[in-house]
């Protein structure tokens, strides 16, 4: 038996239950791993609402750990005990002290880069990668637009954007956020709380408007964000952490040509070159210094709704990982 966070019902933080499982062996293809640290993301919230489907109930929420070989299955040489190895995205069951993954899912983590900073970067550096290398291809002398300059994608996103020569525009809720994300390569952040965002948008731009907004933050910033757009820019909506935009007609991109796409990243490493080359490219960037991951907050795996009410809440500002 091991202890591991589950759900038997959609809802508030306070359907997280810490309880016993069985585990089992791994099978052909798989291993046990003993996680060390586990990445939390608003996905998992949005999964402990109901918002996206799961397959059953119970379940165990989680989509991002690093932890160590504890035993392969039948015939298995890919990986051996000891390995300390990383995975993002499915299958779901993170938050727990142990897991069976398919070994076809994890990546070896680079010996310089501890557990707890692995799990802090695996999906939320692959999701930026994918964000600034690929679905829009970041270039010197553009100027992007990311909302949640402070949370864990959106600070690795003004970091790696700025190291590609954009100017970077943030926006954040407090004073304290807009200090991390100036440190993060913002060159202006906009505190929305304070200023309308749209406004200072066109007053930094002098009109002309951003190549890319990067939108996180869904129905509060959605029709904003497409008014920031300069003609034929790419509005990437990758989250809806306010809720789910409302719908627009399409006559409204045709205005400025603009482009719209909401992806996701098990679209950008559906293959296992995908997943390496993703993951090689954002352990790369840390260990040269481009990503500079801040885990601003760590709780006790047993304490994962405390940090699910605190993410909620936008107590949190960087990543945030739970501890077995």
């Amino acid at each position: 038996m091991v202890k591991a966070i589950r759900v038997y019902e959609f809802g508030g933080p306070e359907v997280l239950k810490w309880e016993d499982v069985e585990l089992g062996e791994p099978r052909e293809g798989e291993i046990r791993i003993k996680n060390k640290a586990i990445g939390v993301n608003f996905i998992d919230v949005n999964f402990r609402k109901g918002v996206y489907p799961v397959t059953t109930l119970p379940f165990t929420p989680g989509g991002e750990a690093v932890g160590e070989v504890t035993a392969v299955g039948p015939g298995l040489t890919d990986r051996k005990l000891g390995d300390i190895v990383a995975y993002a995205g499915n299958p779901m069951g993170s938050y727990a002290e142990e897991q069976i993954l398919p070994v076809d899912k994890v990546v070896p983590v680079p010996p310089p880069i501890d557990p707890i900073m692995a799990a802090s970067i695996m999906l939320k550096g692959m999701t930026t990668q994918y964000l600034v290398r690929r679905c829009f291809k970041v270039e010197s002398g553009h100027t992007v637009l990311v909302h949640a300059a402070a949370g864990g994608v959106g600070s690795l996103l003004c970091q790696w954007a700025n190291a590609l020569g954009a100017t970077v525009i943030g926006t954040v809720s407090t004073k304290e956020k807009a200090a991390q994300a100036k440190e993060d390569g913002c060159r202006h952040v906009i505190i929305y709380k304070e200023e309308d965002f749209v406004g200072r948008v066109n007053e930094i731009t002098s009109g002309k408007g951003v190549e890319v907004v990067y939108d996180s933050v869904g129905k509060d910033t959605f029709q904003g964000s497409l008014s920031c757009l300069k003609p034929r820019g790419c509005m990437v909506s990758f989250g809806q952490s306010s809720g789910i935009p409302d719908p627009i007609p399409l006559p409204v991109l045709g205005v400025k040509s603009l482009f719209l796409t909401r992806p996701s990243l098990m679209h950008y490493k559906s293959t296992r070159k995908e997943l390496l080359e993703t993951a090689g490219e954002v352990f790369a960037n840390v260990l040269s210094g481009v990503l500079r991951p801040r885990v601003n907050h760590k709780y006790p795996l047993s304490q994962a709704a405390q940090a699910h009410v605190d993410l909620e809440n936008r107590r949190t500002s960087g990543s945030v990982v739970l501890i077995p």
